[in-house]
């Protein structure tokens, strides 16, 4: 009788221990003075939700195949330096750095910003891809050569002062979103993988050439509305004219007058009418 009390025992004092370790963990089995350290799990990675809220509008991603046509629309060259404004998480940034420009992300949310730079270290382009957490109204990017943005009209044209003080023949692209009454230069669709959201619109900022302009023996009176003209040279109006960046273009009669302006003087060429080569000089 006492072996099998001595068994009752020893199987009893088995169970208390097992029952111990299942409510309070393995820790609870170690002897006296031992710890157990318990690694504390790993955060979970920041996605971005479709239709987030952000400072001036919600996050929606412009589609990789809509983002190389704006690039292409652009003409974007190693020689370019890139900025989008509203970056989100990176993609037109990236991609314009793998093309070898020089790119940069403006973007308000701190979480995308972060999203955007281990992107960009993932494809091994963090020297040429930046990104700075900052609202784009309070930011310069004056000296970007591309500006690319999906953003709402309203913001566009709140942002087109500034737009249109940067240096004649940067390009502008938007997604879908236009500027109001400044007519884009150029407008494409795409299809196939892109489903929505897939067109985009290019400005080239103009040259400012408002005003009076002395031509050979003529006055030349120019009213520019953003990149079309209209005006007098002499007694005659011209027409068809218009800017391309720093390039003008405009016909009076048969002759068709083109040139480049730069600063307060415009060179180029006639053709038709006398021909030659002319210099305008602002009055």
């Amino acid at each position: 009788m006492r072996v099998k009390d001595q068994y009752r025992r020893a199987i009893l004092a088995i169970m208390v221990l097992l029952l111990a370790v299942s409510l309070n963990g393995p820790s609870t089995a170690l002897g006296a003075g031992q710890t157990q350290t318990q690694t504390p799990p790993k955060p979970k990675p920041y996605e971005p939700q479709v239709g987030q809220e952000g400072k001036d509008v919600v996050w929606v991603p412009t589609s990789q195949a809509l983002v190389d046509k704006m690039l292409d629309m652009a003409k974007v060259t190693p020689q370019d330096y890139v900025i989008d404004l509203g970056s989100g998480d990176g993609r037109t940034v990236i991609t314009a750095a793998k093309r070898g420009a020089r790119a940069a992300g403006i973007e308000y949310n701190p979480d995308m910003v972060e999203l955007s730079r281990q992107n960009a270290q993932k494809e091994g382009i963090s020297a040429r891809a930046t990104f700075t957490k900052a609202d784009l109204f309070e930011s310069d990017f004056s000296q970007a050569t591309v500006i690319t943005m999906f953003l709402l009209p309203s913001i566009n044209v709140k942002l087109r002062p500034k737009l249109l003080d940067m240096k004649p023949g940067t390009r502008v692209v938007s997604n879908t979103f236009t500027m109001e009454d400044w007519e884009p230069d150029a407008t494409e669709t795409i299809e196939g993988e892109c489903s929505s959201w897939c067109t985009a619109l290019l400005w080239i900022v103009p040259a400012k050439v408002e005003g009076a302009w002395r031509l050979g023996q003529s006055d030349l009176t120019l009213k520019q509305d953003f990149q079309m003209l209209s005006g007098t040279l002499g007694s005659s109006t011209i027409s068809g004219g218009r800017l391309r960046g720093d390039q003008i273009s405009f016909t009076v009669g048969t002759a068709k007058y083109t040139g480049r302006v730069n600063g307060n003087s415009i060179q180029g060429t006639i053709t038709g009418g006398s021909g030659g080569a002319f210099t305008a000089t602002r009055r």
